[in-house]
Order: C-alpha cells, then structure tokens, then sequence
C-alpha cells in the first residue's frame, strides 16, 4: 500500500492562483501523453506516486487525453482508487473539454450539451464526485461564449467543479469570458497557454498582461516545447523520438540545423546555471512570478525528478535574460 513521503511539501513552492484562495505547485503534472494502455500500469502509477512524494500536488488531463482519448482519466482513477484515496484533499485534479471526444455534433467545440456531458463522463472515468477546475479547452467560433461560459457556471452550480477556467483563448476572448463568469458569479481562476522560451505568443498577443490585469491565475502548457527544450536534440533527431515519429505535435521538418545550434547555445547557458535545458527552460517560464504553474509530462520517475529539480532555481539575471532572448529571437 502506498503512503505518501511526510516531507512531500518541504521544497516545493506553492503559487496563489490569481486572486484565489487556491495554490498550486510550481511545477503540475500533466497527463497528455505517457498515460494510456500502450504504457505499463505500474510505470503510470510510479509517476504518479513520485510527483506527489515531490509536492506536486496537481494532476491536470482533459476528456480526450490518451491515446485513445478518455484513457488518461481512467489511468487516473485507477490510481486514484488505488494509492490516493485517503488523499483525495491534498490533490487538485483538472479536466477540460473542447476538442472531439466522440462522432456527431455534439462531441467537441464549446455547447452546453457538449460540456456537461463531457464532465460527468470524465467524473464517471475517474471515479470523482468532482474535479477541482473545469476547463473550456478552446474557444467555439460557433456557440456564442455567453452559452459556454454558463456552462461552465453550471458545473460549479451543480457541485461538480470548484472552479473554472479557459485554455487556448486569445487576451480579448479571455478578458470578454472572464465579465460574463463574473456577471454569473463564478471567477475566472485561471488560463492555460502554450507558452515556452520558443514560444512568446502569450507575451506578444497580451495575454499575460490581461490575466495581470484580471488577476486571473496562469499554468503554462508545452513549457519544454515537445521536447524540443531538452537535451534529446542537441545532435539532431534521435531515432526514438517524437520528432522521428512526425507526431501531429513535433515533426522531422521543425528540427532544423538553425534550431539544433540554438538549442546548443542555450544548453551552455543552463550549464552555467548548473542545470539542464529542459530544468533552465521550466525555470524561465516561472520567472518573475506572471505563471503560476508549469505543466510537465514524464514517461519516468526519473525524468520527473529532473523536472522538480528545476524549482531549486528560478532566478535569472539580466545578462541571462538577454542572452537568452537573443538566441531565441535571432
């Protein structure tokens, strides 16, 4: 039987979420990829047990993780029954939904059929009363967002999610959601972008001065780029990876000889941190504070530990920085 580590809250740092009640780890695991039938059970669980021994206490998925789409959320509640029952109130668990779960109109996009059905499905997968945040995964350029954002109301209302919040949705789209939940009387709590050194879209588009503003909380997806911000490419593309298999995520094309020679740049500057790129990449994303949480998948205890490790150091100074946003930028 598993019991958890008592010094699982020692080193990890734990963020308010906007202007929240609620802190979450600056490092969560996320359950996208590494969690469906084509990987070992104990393998799944293993991570799973290692992240909370290491503090991090949120687990994020969305109704279509997997693959096939749905199996992520059963992995979970397997272990869940499993090794965390007693444990249940130190978790904060999310699911989104948005993306097509299943045929026919009704299976994706941003309908009030579509996501409340959606929610008691993932609740039945996991084996949950309810999830601690529910998410709209990406905006619906057809249902209008005063139908979507109420659903979203309708799911607190109802006892089945704690708080709410958007993934996916550009400055104006989420200022625009976060006065028709405030209207409703539930919160905004919390945005989730792609957001990397590669990838500045939240910093450039205004995302993350409209979240300020709102004071609405941040977890940041993809913070490693796919892979791309670790030390897997340093000499190209190995034969094993994601990159190889030109995953709908990460193809052959987008690993260029351009990129290969940034990422071994950037490589000597996390040494000179003493740390890994993917540890530098994750510490650069939670800099200043402006994120609350960093997403990070694992496919070992291992690579998470790597991972954690990352919040041993998260100050950069101003040299740091611009060396950095000059390899990126070019």
């Amino acid at each position: 039987m598993y019991t958890a580590h008592p010094d699982r809250y020692a080193e990890m740092p734990y963020r308010r979420t906007g202007r929240s009640g609620l802190k979450l780890p600056a490092l969560s695991l996320g359950l996208w990829h590494n969690f469906g039938p084509d990987r070992p059970v104990e393998t799944q669980r293993a991570i799973l047990r290692r992240a909370f021994d290491l503090g991090v206490t949120h687990f994020d998925l969305a109704n279509n993780y997997g693959p096939p789409p749905g199996s992520a959320e059963s992995a979970l509640g397997d272990a869940l029954r499993a090794d965390f029952a007693a444990y249940r109130d130190e978790l904060v668990i999310s699911t989104k939904a948005g993306y097509l779960m299943w045929p026919g109109p009704y299976g994706e996009w941003g309908s009030r059929k579509y996501l409340l059905s959606s929610l008691d499905q993932s609740l039945s997968r996991m084996g949950l009363e309810y999830v601690d945040i529910f998410y709209s995964h990406r905006p619906d350029p057809d249902t209008p967002l005063e139908e979507t954002m109420g659903a979203l109301h309708t799911a607190v209302q109802q006892g089945k999610a704690l708080y709410v919040g958007v993934s996916n949705y550009s400055a104006e789209q989420t200022r625009e959601a976060a006065r028709i939940l405030a209207e409703l009387g539930t919160p905004l709590l919390i945005h989730q972008p792609r957001y990397s050194m590669l990838d500045r879209r939240p910093e450039t588009g205004g995302l993350l001065d409209t979240l300020d503003e709102l004071k609405v909380g941040s977890i940041a997806y993809s913070p490693l780029e796919q892979g791309l911000l670790t030390g897997r490419y340093l000499d190209g593309i190995p034969e094993d990876s994601r990159a190889a298999s030109d995953s709908p995520f990460l193809n052959s094309d987008a690993v260029t000889e351009e990129l290969v020679g940034k990422l071994r740049t950037l490589h000597e500057i996390a040494g000179s941190r003493g740390q890994s790129l993917a540890q530098m990449a994750l510490a650069w994303v939670l800099r200043q504070g402006r994120v609350t949480s960093a997403l990070v998948g694992a496919s070992s205890p291992r690579q998470l530990e790597d991972s954690v490790a990352a919040v041993g150091n998260l100050e950069f100074d101003a040299d740091e920085l611009a060396r950095i946003d000059k390899i990126v930028k070019g």
